[in-house]
């Protein structure tokens, strides 16, 4: 996969060259390239952006920059790449968008910022817009770092396939609960079947921690998950006894 970022802030980009990301790009699973977006500014001063038409606060970022870059980008790689606009606009952002964009070729991914950028950017360049929630950030960076980061984690070779498969929203479950050594601390003890050997029992515990886990935190994930009528079943019963509304 090739990752190309346009932004004005390139250096908030260092994040990318950290950890599992850094390993991925080492390991040559995936290109990131990040672009100043000043240096497809054509004038003296460099300036990406201009007053908004109509009048209003702020400044609003000229559509003639992210053209030209998007243009440059095609013409060095003919793999067209699929536009993101990070973006309030967009739909909220999740593992299963990550999973969907994680088996596109390239990803061009355009960072905005001051107030906005000039429309015909996000009629007639963006392919998508994305969003990290419903809360504003003074720029795209981070939204594009953290789309970058759950990206290239679910390439082929990035991590273990078992890693990937059992984490939190992969089926709309949130992950079981994880412990390590020692087997008790300050009084708190590992649950005694991850130390049983029982590779089933151990797996049905995890189950089942992984189901009361959405149900306290996130039960607006549930419906759309993949159940079984006894996992149905355990669920309405905690939700019982919890006093919990539960729509399954």
């Amino acid at each position: 996969m090739r990752i190309d970022i346009l932004t004005i802030f390139p250096g908030m980009f260092a994040a990318l060259q950290e950890s599992i990301v850094k390993r991925a790009m080492e390991a040559g699973h995936v290109k990131i390239e990040v672009w100043d977006l000043r240096n497809f500014a054509r004038n003296k001063h460099r300036s990406v952006d201009d007053y908004p038409y109509g009048g209003g606060p702020g400044m609003v970022m000229q559509p003639e920059p992210f053209f030209l870059a998007v243009e440059h980008l095609r013409r060095i790689d003919e793999r067209r790449g699929h536009v993101i606009f990070l973006s309030p606009h967009g739909k909220p952002f999740n593992q299963a968008k990550a999973f969907e964009l994680a088996k596109k070729e390239r990803l061009i991914l355009l960072c905005g910022h001051y107030e906005g950028v000039d429309e015909r950017v996000r009629s007639a360049l963006v392919d998508e817009e994305i969003s990290l929630g419903d809360f504003i950030l003074t720029g795209g960076e981070i939204p594009a770092m953290a789309v970058t980061d759950a990206v290239v984690r679910l390439l082929p070779g990035v991590l273990p396939d078992l890693s990937v498969r059992e984490e939190s929203f992969t089926d709309n479950l949130l992950e079981y609960p994880q412990f390590t050594r020692p087997a008790e601390f300050r009084g708190m003890a590992v649950p005694e079947v991850l130390l049983s050997g029982n590779h089933e029992k151990i797996r049905r515990w995890r189950r089942e921690q992984s189901l009361l886990n959405t149900l306290l935190y996130r039960p607006d994930l549930l419906p759309k998950a993949r159940l079984s009528e006894e996992e149905k079943d355990f669920l309405r019963q905690e939700a019982k006894r919890r006093n919990i509304d539960l729509l399954l």
